[in-house]
């Protein structure tokens, strides 16, 4: 069981003229927080959790998806970025050897109970929840979709492919659910052809394929036959990267897209923004 505290929200700074507030919710012993803009009386905003990478912060995420926070008025958006414990997601790894994964930190709960705050608090609509991740964010958005699928519309999750079957320690609902994939193929650490995952001195274990990965989202979601493939604009011909989109999307069955970034790394491209990007998929789910 956990219990909710709500905490005076704090003023942070000012961005695109909102008021920047942070909160915590008690779990199991531990105070976790969530940094926000402030909605303002926005009526029965979309919810959307943006998760940072491992070793990062939520303050950091609000810069990465600024460019959204720019339209979130107009496209009713309240973006929420919570904070790791400890920096670090206890998503599926069961190798990993960061403190959240070692002990066993209720992720669920956390985000069940923000899912009430903003819904007491603002009024979000419930069947409106969605989630993006980057690196580890992306492993636990991949989290949310296979232990809470019925909590949340759509996830993206990007540079992250799912944990090996050999280091997935999450039980699995097994519910299809709408999923976004954004994978570079010369990422060294998430590797697009899958295996062993470190970052410093934090061991993460082996990861799968990005083939795979989509592979389980898109047969979870009943498709067969081979995905809609097309080449996205290259905006900016200088970066060295193109991206090909492969989807599959049929009518009574979630979207499973695959966004495939030749010559990517472990960050984000330039020919589109993800976080952007994100949304536009989120949308197409409503």
């Amino acid at each position: 069981m956990y219990r909710l505290v709500l905490l005076l929200p704090l003023f942070i700074a000012t961005v695109a003229k909102s008021q920047v507030l942070t909160d915590s919710i008690l779990i199991e012993g531990h105070y976790r927080t969530f940094n926000f803009n402030n909605p303002g009386n926005e009526k029965r905003p979309n919810l959307v959790f943006v998760m940072h990478g491992s070793g990062g912060n939520g303050k950091e995420m609000m810069n990465s998806a600024k460019k959204l926070e720019v339209s979130a008025k107009a496209e009713q958006l309240l973006l929420v970025y919570p904070d790791g414990y400890e920096h670090y997601w206890n998503e599926c790894r069961k190798a990993a050897t960061s403190t959240a994964n070692i002990e066993n930190i209720n992720e669920n709960a956390f985000f069940d109970a923000m899912i009430n705050y903003f819904q007491s608090k603002y009024g979000i609509d419930k069947k409106r929840v969605f989630a993006v991740g980057t690196s580890g964010g992306g492993h636990m958005a991949y989290k949310l979709a296979l232990t809470m699928p019925e909590k949340f519309k759509a996830v993206t999750a990007i540079i992250a492919n799912l944990p090996d079957t050999n280091n997935l320690d999450c039980v699995e609902v097994k519910r299809p659910i709408p999923v976004m994939i954004i994978n570079g193929t010369e990422d060294p650490l998430n590797k697009y052809d899958g295996g062993m995952m470190i970052l410093g001195n934090v061991t993460l274990g082996n990861v799968r394929s990005t083939n795979r990965t989509f592979a389980y989202w898109s047969t979870l979601a009943g498709y067969t036959g081979e995905p809609v493939k097309e080449s996205l604009p290259d905006t900016d011909p200088t970066d060295g990267r193109t991206i090909e989109r492969y989807t599959y999307r049929q009518k009574g069955k979630p979207e499973v897209v695959l966004l495939k970034v030749i010559g990517g790394k472990h960050d984000y491209p330039n020919d589109i923004d993800v976080h952007e990007e994100a949304w536009r998929f989120f949308k197409r789910q409503l």
